[in-house]
């Protein structure tokens, strides 16, 4: 007996070796988990970098640490390829999964200023548009596991955004380059791609004072699940235990967490009875999403006219009572 639980540890670690995984988001505060988490499970990783690795800074993998320190900590790791290229851009895709077995798509789009989102000011076919990082760079990634021999496999990162007129949805649209928008949009690219794919939409990540005995959860079949709180730590570590299980592919996965003792310690036992997508998904909800951000910058636009108006009427009286205290 124990033979064969000698060779089964001896076969895992041989496949883990063997594997190499394609990450983006590389220096964000989920991608730099998933890269260690990786690499600690002697898996072979190249990690694509947007920036060259300046290695006069401090190599440091803090929540506070700069891109550039993140970086240069993440290259030092074994068996990391660091990766010069853009996720928009399709000749980067092509060299980041040299080799690789899939990808985890962990990347995402920098907040934008808002005035530019409220207003529109930024093309979308701007590489730091919503749309380029959400959508473009996901179609990049099903050509070239398409064109692959090796990458068969994409594990994306999303987000709830099935309800275009929900409150954060409507917000993070106004704000933030309709991002709930076309993450749905790159969502659908997967699940009409033909490729294996596994989407993973995460509760609220950042915060770590959250309860860890027994909280995971899972829906398949894009779900809904009461939102929560979830560390980085816990999403990365659900999107490197998915690869591991086949019947993960074609999914689309809710992870949030229940209250103590209701969920389970590791995603394992969950992922072991997740089943593919087998609903009829929404085939878009860009103008939904589109139209109720319209609505939220009306209704903005509407409060602040009417507190600028009040505020000027105010101030008109207070001017006014002061002047009569002076005559």
């Amino acid at each position: 007996m124990r033979f064969f639980v000698l060779l089964l540890l001896l076969s895992v670690a041989s496949l883990c070796a063997a594997m190499r995984v394609a990450v983006t988001g590389t220096t964000g505060l989920l991608g730099r988990q998933v890269v260690e988490r990786l690499s600690n499970k002697n898996i072979k990783v190249n990690a694509l970098l947007r920036h060259p690795i300046d290695n006069s800074v401090t190599p440091s993998i803090d929540k506070d640490a700069k891109s550039t320190q993140v970086a240069l900590y993440l290259s030092q790791l074994p068996g990391v390829t660091m990766v010069a290229g853009d996720a928009t851009d399709l000749a980067s895709c092509k060299q980041l999964v040299d080799n690789c077995d899939a990808i985890i798509a962990a990347h995402g789009p920098v907040k934008p200023p808002p005035i530019q989102s409220l207003f529109r000011l930024l093309p979308e076919s701007d590489p730091v548009h919503s749309r380029s990082v959400n959508y473009v760079a996901v179609q990049n990634m099903i050509d070239v596991v398409k064109e692959s021999k090796s990458c068969k496999r994409i594990v994306r990162v999303t987000g709830k955004g099935e309800e275009p007129t929900a409150f954060f949805t409507v917000l993070i649209n106004m704000l933030g380059n309709m991002a709930k928008a076309w993450n749905y949009e790159g969502e659908q690219l997967l699940r009409t791609s033909g490729v294996d794919y596994t989407i993973i939409r995460p509760g609220v990540m950042g915060r770590n004072d959250i309860p860890t005995n027994k909280v995971r959860a899972l829906a398949d079949n894009g779900q809904d699940l009461k939102v929560t709180a979830v560390t980085h730590s816990q999403i990365a570590e659900l999107c490197c235990d998915c690869l591991d299980y086949s019947n993960a592919a074609k999914t689309t996965l809710t992870a949030m967490n229940v209250d103590a003792g209701l969920g389970e310690d590791s995603y394992a036992p969950l992922l072991e009875n997740v089943k593919a997508d087998s609903r009829d998904f929404p085939s878009t909800l860009l103008e939904e999403h589109k139209r109720g951000a319209r609505n939220g910058a009306v209704i903005l636009a509407s409060f602040l006219a009417v507190f600028v108006s009040v505020s000027v009427a105010v101030l008109k009286s207070i001017s006014g009572f002061v002047l009569g205290i002076f005559h």
